[in-house]
């Protein structure tokens, strides 16, 4: 099943990639919920390079890591990776008069709902245009 979410930050091209691909950014935009957060962040953009992120609860309640490996780099324009766990993943930066259209494609996983996986991915993305907004 394929699920897709999307944005769009009224930014600069150049800000809006940025943002998404530096790790002190990512540790700002990446939580689907107020209570939690990154932890830490690391990225190897380049096609073959690896990145992961440490997304804990804030009460320390639990926590993961969301890591994976590029397959496809087009710098500003699109990324794409493979998850640890096969899942592919395609984001897309489409310019626009007004911002930047950031749309997410990815595989869901069979133990959540798909409404649930959505929320989830859209959460985060909204929470990265507020992010990228707000720097200015």
């Amino acid at each position: 099943m394929k699920i897709t979410v999307e944005t769009l930050v009224r930014a600069e091209p150049a800000k809006v990639w940025d943002a998404w691909n530096t790790p002190e950014d990512i540790m700002q935009w990446n939580a689907a919920s107020e209570d939690w957060h990154t932890t830490q962040s690391a990225v190897d953009l380049r096609e073959g390079g690896a990145f992961s992120s440490r997304m804990e609860a804030k009460d320390g309640s639990m926590g993961f890591d969301f890591a994976g490996t590029y397959t496809r780099v087009v710098p500003g324009k699109i990324l794409e990776y493979a998850l640890s766990d096969e899942r592919g993943v395609s984001i897309e930066f489409v310019e626009q008069a007004d911002g930047v259209l950031v749309r997410e494609t990815f595989d869901g996983d069979n133990e959540y709902p798909e409404d649930f996986q959505r929320q989830g991915w859209q959460a985060i993305l909204d929470n990265f245009r507020r992010h990228v907004e707000a720097k200015g």
